[in-house]
């Protein structure tokens, strides 16, 4: 068993803190994962694309999320649990990784991140 770090919005979760650690099984390819929030995950990943599927019992509601790596950019889209889709991109230059992207609400946004922090 191993520990990853899961958010129902990966770009947030790239430069923000954490909200939960999740416990997950299976292998790299098909693992199975639940954190003290109540969320459980379902992560495929085929080749350079990742497919997340989350749920919380307690609440009903559930998201999703496919991220393709191409080169150095990973583009992601997904719908949060009201419904509402968002997709951004994440570009690594050296050791900086730039996010844009519209969040579920339709805002634009962009954070840069190095390893000193994100601004």
């Amino acid at each position: 068993m191993k520990k990853i770090l899961l958010s129902s919005a990966f770009l947030a979760a790239a430069c923000a803190a954490p909200s939960a650690f999740a416990q997950c099984i299976g292998s790299d390819s098909l693992s199975h994962c639940t954190d003290d929030n109540g969320n459980s995950y379902t992560v495929q990943r085929i080749g350079s694309t990742t497919y997340l599927n989350g749920s919380n019992a307690g609440t009903g509601s559930s998201w999703n999320q496919t991220s393709q790596t191409l080169g150095n950019t990973t583009f992601h889209n997904g719908t949060d649990a009201d419904g509402n889709s968002w997709n951004g991109t994440s570009q690594t230059i050296g050791n900086t990784t730039f996010h844009n992207g519209t969040d579920s609400d339709g805002n634009p946004y962009s954070k840069t991140c190095t390893q000193y922090g994100c601004y």
